[in-house]
């Protein structure tokens, strides 16, 4: 099996392991089979489509939505190695799974509108999956109504022309779509647990996507969550891809 390669942009330690071995986790791949970039790190090397079965895309404070100037030279440089990226995948329908900031990235790429409209805060939320989602062989198996973890401070306001709505909530439209046939993005967090997301409101309590004097108040609102489900889309993703 050729490997798969997981793309971070997340330039704190602790939370690009802690999503590293999350992916590793709900994938079911050893560090032999997920390869990893830190975009943050570096310029993106050109990368050999050919040599994975696959690419994941984590999630990460970068905003795609946020005003030019008020981009750090890092994202802009991240932004231009993505769509640069992104070109070669949509071409190709290469299999591609972005969390989070996949939406942000997939749909500004695709013609999609992303901007603040659906932001959600930190927490569990009610996804349900469209008739298309239903028949989606990367959702195979999940149930029609699930719980998934989110806090993100853009969304996808108008789906971009070109994709396949797979899953919506009441607060968000766009939760998850596809693009052609194996290009999929989420806003929704597949792989995170209560473990994993507890670690990410440590690391970004500064990052305004929460009061921080609220910190402790809102660990005892995520301690008792149950979430279940999402994980199983990224093992469905693997199994067919590999």
């Amino acid at each position: 099996m050729r490997p798969f390669l997981l793309l971070s942009s997340r330039a704190e330690d602790v939370a690009a392991e802690g999503e590293y071995e999350a992916f590793q986790r709900f994938t079911g791949l050893s560090t032999r089979e997920l390869h990893r970039i830190r975009m943050e790190a570096a310029p993106l090397p050109e990368i050999d489509l050919d040599a994975y079965s696959g690419l994941l895309l984590g999630g990460g404070p970068f905003n795609s939505s946020d005003p030019p100037a008020a981009k750090s030279a890092v994202q802009h440089r991240v932004e231009h190695d993505m769509r640069r990226l992104l070109d070669r995948i949509v071409e190709r329908d290469f299999p591609f799974f972005g969390a989070c900031y996949g939406v942000g990235t997939l749909g500004v790429h695709q013609g999609g509108v992303v901007d603040r409209t659906h932001a959600e805060p930190i927490g569990a939320v009610r996804i349900q999956l469209t008739p298309e989602g239903l028949g989606d062989p990367v959702l195979e198996g999940m149930p029609e109504e699930f719980d998934a973890f989110v806090g993100h401070k853009e969304a996808c306001s108008v789906l971009p022309p070109s994709a396949v709505l797979l899953a919506t909530s009441a607060t968000c439209p766009v939760q998850m779509f596809r693009v052609r046939t194996n290009v999929y993005a989420t806003q929704f967090h597949p792989e995170l647990d209560v473990p994993g997301l507890l670690t990410r409101v440590h690391v970004y309590q500064n990052y305004g996507y929460f009061p921080a004097d609220e910190l402790d108040d809102l660990v005892a609102r995520l301690e008792p969550a149950v979430v279940t489900e999402p994980g199983r889309m990224l093992a469905n993703f693997v199994a067919r891809y590999a």
